[in-house]
């Protein structure tokens, strides 16, 4: 062991130079190596030339998705500089992308504001790249310049393969009009970095596209996908900018209009600048914050806040959100107390209560904006947070004290909203308390018509909901009594999608339903509090129990999503058929249970090809009702034979979509989607 120890010298130290750090590490810089990582990379290129349109320059971005898997970001901004820089002696092309932390935007003037001071994006994209393209439109010509992995040099033909040779400098490829500039980069992802199944979501593309479109009112953005036969292209420009997006965003009847709070704010930071001589120093500059926020309370409890930084998204938040959070409470508070809408006995609202059913857009603009971390999914710069709380404060105080001309009954709405939102969650809390399993020796404020199980277990527990109470006199017997509850509705419950929260709290079967739940709703919906393992909704297997199945979802994503989340939601699936079989071959009194038209006339005539007698007419059962208790024991409640559909959420914003779109008030927009699904409608596959 110590001849092992007197091996290591300085010799086993090694140095990464240039960007072989990125490729040793390319978790560092992109996150990770799946398609997540490489859409990092694609929206680190596009954010450059979204600077461009921040700075003015720039109106138009095109991004093309290429057959072979490359991809290319087009701009008409200024172009990337293609003199040479007097220190490196590089281009200011080759510089930026063969050099970390070199760019326009570390106190140069360039840029007012930018999505980040890193200087990484283009030179991490390039060394993860087998192959990468850039030209440039300035001064009446195009120069461009290829690379190979952070390499600069020139291929002998197109795409990746093609024989590469290393070779320093820019070359003109050709001219054009002297007014016109802009940049295009085109490259090819490495296998030797990114997994083999890597791929740009196109769905993911369209939906950045748009947010960034809405977050710069003055630029247009267009994306193609070659990739298919048929290819595919949107464009995106919105002049009402961050209005329009939490309007988009909102879901649910609006309880206010779209609330525009703006400001300035003004800190000192010491930053390294660079002078003239091209001379780094440290220096304090006074810094101008610009904050722009809309928001919207709308009739639901979802909450929706997106936050940004020059238009970089920060799904993590940051400082900007912090005092969003912070100031935005306190001002409703002062503003309850003030509209004594709150009485003296009663609690101050917490923040949960203020976002509920609020969709917020938050963005800021600063020169230099400190990130924690490359990926740029948290704001660090401390001064937001006091910056942002001051406008919020003053300026929502303000459309609450004195609401502009049409707005006072919006402003009584949310002020009524949050309050009520609070003595939910208060009355929430203490049904639950109520609510908690009881022994045989306790009281129980259960609903009457719940059969419960012996089980304290909410792990191997399961409730059935069924569908009417002639379905429950046979499931009684079917049951197992220790592990399975049952609760009976009556018909359709109520659409909560269209219903308010009042409207669906008062609905007998809703209520039920929470209550026998045990864990709340909405935003005060606890999870570890579910008194049961599965919740199964067991209807009849016709239309009407698919609507009614429809229904209980739309109750549980919208008051119990977490439920769907975790995967403890089910729906049963009964057979449409039972199959009496006689004959040799099998065994005496055979039945075979079928699930749908097609799968029992396949049967019937594998049956019959196999010489075996099948009873005249096959039995169809009408509903759960026309079962005997054996047939739906070993059928649809017995775990060792039944079968189940697991029903989850993995995109929770398409869902809701989804739900919105099936389920909401608006009448012509479910119209167009029926009739645009009708010719491909597979009946099979209903409520699958």
């Amino acid at each position: 062991m110590a001849a092992k120890t007197q091996d290591y010298t300085a010799r086993n130290l090694s140095v990464l130079e240039g960007l072989e750090a990125v490729r040793k590490r390319p978790g560092m810089y992109i996150g990770s190596t799946d398609s997540r990582g490489l859409m990092h990379c694609l929206w680190e290129i596009i954010d450059n030339s979204v600077d461009e349109a921040l700075a003015g320059h720039c109106t138009l971005i095109t991004v093309l998705l290429h057959p072979d898997g490359s991809v290319e970001v087009q701009d008409n901004g200024r172009g990337i500089p293609i003199d040479t820089e007097r220190k490196s002696r590089l281009s200011g092309l080759e510089l930026v992308m063969t050099k970390l932390h070199a760019g326009g935007k570390f106190g140069g003037g360039s840029y007012t504001a930018s999505g980040g001071l890193h200087g990484v994006g283009a030179s991490v994209v390039n060394a993860l790249s087998v192959r990468l393209d850039a030209h440039v439109d300035r001064g009446g010509k195009t120069h461009g310049a290829s690379f190979r992995r952070g390499v600069t040099g020139i291929f002998d033909g197109d795409g990746p393969d093609a024989e590469f040779s290393k070779k320093s400098g820019l070359h003109v490829v050709g001219t054009v009009p002297r007014r016109r500039t802009g940049t295009r980069i085109r490259w090819w992802p490495d296998p030797q970095v990114f997994t083999s199944d890597t791929e740009i979501s196109y769905d993911k593309l369209i939906a950045r596209a748009k947010q960034t479109a809405f977050l710069v009112p003055s630029l247009t953005i267009t994306v193609k996908d070659l990739r298919t036969d048929d290819p595919r292209e949107e464009s995106f420009h919105f002049t009402g900018g961050i209005t329009e997006f939490a309007d988009s965003l909102s879901s649910g009847e609006p309880v206010t209009n779209v609330i525009r709070l703006t400001g300035l704010g003004h800190f000192h930071e010491t930053v390294p600048v660079l002078d003239a001589k091209g001379h780094m120093h440290s220096q304090e500059v006074e810094r101008e914050l610009g904050v722009d926020i809309a928001l919207r309370w709308n009739d639901n409890y979802d909450t929706t806040v997106k936050s940004f930084v020059n238009v970089i998204a920060t799904p993590s938040g940051g400082t900007h959100v912090t005092g969003f959070d912070r100031s935005i409470t306190k001002v409703l508070n002062e503003q309850l107390r003030a509209a004594k809408i709150l009485k003296a006995s009663e609690d101050n609202v917490i923040k949960d209560d203020v976002l509920e059913g609020m969709t917020a857009v938050i963005t800021v603009r600063v020169p230099e904006p400190q990130f924690e971390g490359q990926t740029k999914e948290v704001l660090g710069t401390p001064a937001a947070s006091r910056i942002v709380a001051s406008v919020v404060t003053k300026q929502l105080g303000a459309w609450f004290s004195t609401p502009p001309r049409g707005s006072k009954a919006y402003a009584r709405a949310a002020l009524d909203k949050v309050a009520n939102a609070s003595r939910v969650r208060l009355a929430a809390r203490q049904q639950r308390d109520v609510a908690r399993r009881k022994t045989a020796l306790e009281s129980s404020a259960l609903p009457a018509k719940l059969v419960d199980c012996r089980s304290g277990s909410n792990q191997d527990s399961e409730l059935f909901i069924v569908e009417g109470d002639s379905a429950l006199g046979t499931a009684k017997l079917a049951r197992n009594s220790a592990t399975q509850a049952l609760l009976p509705i009556r018909g359709k419950i109520l659409n909560v999608q269209k219903a308010g929260v009042a409207d669906m709290l008062k609905n007998a079967e809703c209520a039920a339903i929470i209550q026998v739940i045990g864990a709340g709703s909405g935003r005060t919906f606890d999870l570890e509090a579910v008194r049961y393992g599965k919740i199964i909704l067991m209807a009849d297997a016709d239309v009407d129990g698919a609507h009614i199945r429809c229904l209980l979802l739309t109750l549980v994503h919208r008051y119990m999503r977490p439920l769907l989340e975790a995967g403890r939601v089910f729906a049963a699936v009964p057979p449409l058929h039972r199959i009496e079989v006689s004959g040799r071959g099998g065994k005496a009194g055979e039945v075979i249970y079928t699930y749908s038209d097609d799968e029992m006339r396949q049967t019937v005539a594998r049956l019959r090809d196999e010489g075996r007698n099948v009873k005249d007419p096959v039995q169809r059962f009408k509903g759960l009702g026309e079962m005997d208790s054996k047939q739906l024991r070993e059928t649809t409640m017995d775990p060792k034979a039944r079968l189940l559909r697991r029903v989850t959420a993995t995109d929770v914003e398409a869902a809701t979509a989804v739900f919105d779109l099936l389920m909401g008030s608006e009448v012509a927009p479910r119209k167009d989607f029926i009739v645009a699904g009708a010719a491909d409608l597979d009946r099979d596959r209903i409520d699958v």
